[in-house]
């Protein structure tokens, strides 16, 4: 194994490092501003579409796409040390490099699952940034921990499909620019087969009968600059037959597709919002002082330090190593590793970023730090792509198969 950036990467750092100096560090005060004049906090704010004008215009574009046909062409493994970055600034830096989840696992669903016309309506004007997307599968009344309890009934009619059901935290749904839901629903309720009841459709948001119902807050925000985390209901929406991605019974194992390199992905930027916290609480650290001398000679506060330090690259070996099984022994071959990394990484970044805000004391928890923000978002992927309790069970059996 060879973590060494290739010239490709090294190149690619040094220009996407260089923009969130110049461009996305400045623009994280303005969006916020410009956000509270907005006749919606939904509307994206114009430095937002700025960005993403310089990042294409920079070619930092679709960079988490290893198909070069639709995206960069990039490696798991050339693509970690970027994600990393984007991860400085997540509610940000990801959206102008249209590199933001849901969105990315959506275009690589389409380009591993659609067909060419599903492609052509939705793939398209995703890749460009013209429009956003939302992925429809967590239920309120289910645990959707387990994908088999979902409720959510596709059920054919002559050359339509009918869609029923409720879903919540439905990430990106809140934003006036999504325009497709990917939908996740039983088209075989009564299937012996668990794993083949279950089938994905392509929802226009515009269709009767959808209602984007309310936003759901995670941990009091809102998250604005992902479009929120919305209650959608859909009631009798009929859609062409032609919006089932590919067959009835496939749902579950897209679903398993779209999950691994969502979950490496999320391990990436939760790295990058580790890196920032540290940063934060270093310079917090040296400019402080209590009890006679700076929080920089305290040595609970250097111990935290510390063991953040070396918390982090032991975390960026492991999704190295994660990047590159993807890469050489594809995704199932690298199953271990993808749930370990889910284990860990928000687990111990969300540590990390606690310490950080207990540096910086009552401004930790304000609004004048982005610290607070950050723990919310690493405290959400201990439950996003799947709690970790599910990763756990499943990693413990596979272990244990080796002896029983």
């Amino acid at each position: 194994m060879d973590f060494a950036y290739d010239a490709r990467t090294e190149e690619l750092r040094a220009r996407l490092l260089a923009f969130m100096d110049e461009h996305v560090y400045p623009a994280e005060t303005v969006a916020e501003e410009q956000r509270a004049l907005l006749a919606s906090p939904w509307d994206t704010p114009a430095v937002v579409e700025e960005l993403k004008a310089e990042a294409k215009r920079q070619g930092l574009w679709n960079l988490f796409l290893p198909d070069a046909e639709y995206g960069a062409g990039l490696t798991n493994l050339q693509y970690a040390p970027l994600a990393e970055i984007t991860g400085r600034s997540p509610h940000l830096a990801p959206t102008a490099l249209n590199c933001a989840a849901p969105d990315t696992g959506n275009m690589e669903l389409l380009a591993q699952f659609g067909d060419e016309a599903q492609k052509k309506q939705w793939l398209e004007p995703l890749l460009t940034g013209e429009i956003r997307s939302a992925f429809a599968m967590t239920e309120p009344e289910v645990a959707s921990s387990d994908a088999t309890n979902i409720e959510t009934r596709i059920r054919r009619d002559g050359d339509s499909y009918v869609v029923d059901g409720r879903k919540w935290y439905i990430s990106g749904a809140m934003n006036p620019d999504c325009r497709i839901f990917i939908v996740m629903g039983k088209t075989d309720p009564d299937g012996t087969d668990l794993r083949r009841q279950q089938s994905m459709i392509l929802v226009p948001r515009d269709t009767p009968g959808v209602e984007v119902r309310r936003a759901m807050q995670v941990y009091g925000y809102e998250d604005h600059s992902h479009g929120g985390h919305a209650e959608v209901v859909f009631d009798d929406v009929r859609v062409p037959a032609s919006h089932l991605i590919r067959e009835e019974g496939d749902g579950f194992a897209i679903a398993q597709a779209r999950l691994g390199p969502g979950r490496i992905h999320h391990c990436m930027r939760l790295i990058g919002m580790a890196e920032r916290a540290v940063e934060l609480m270093c310079r917090r650290a040296v400019s402080r002082t209590a009890f006679g001398k700076s929080l920089a000679q305290q040595g609970v506060v250097q111990n935290w330090i510390a063991d953040a330090r070396v918390t982090i690259e032991q975390l960026r070996l492991l999704v190295l190593k994660t990047a590159w099984l993807m890469d050489t022994v594809g995704n199932r071959g690298a199953h271990t590793e993808i749930q370990a990394i889910k284990i860990a990484t928000p687990r111990a970044v969300v540590d990390i970023i606690d310490k950080a805000v207990q540096t910086h004391g009552a401004g930790g928890v304000s609004q004048d730090f982005p610290l607070a923000e950050l723990w919310a978002a690493a405290r959400t992927v201990k439950l996003a792509d799947g709690p970790d309790e599910v990763h756990q069970r499943s990693l413990a059996r596979r272990e244990l198969k080796k002896y029983l």
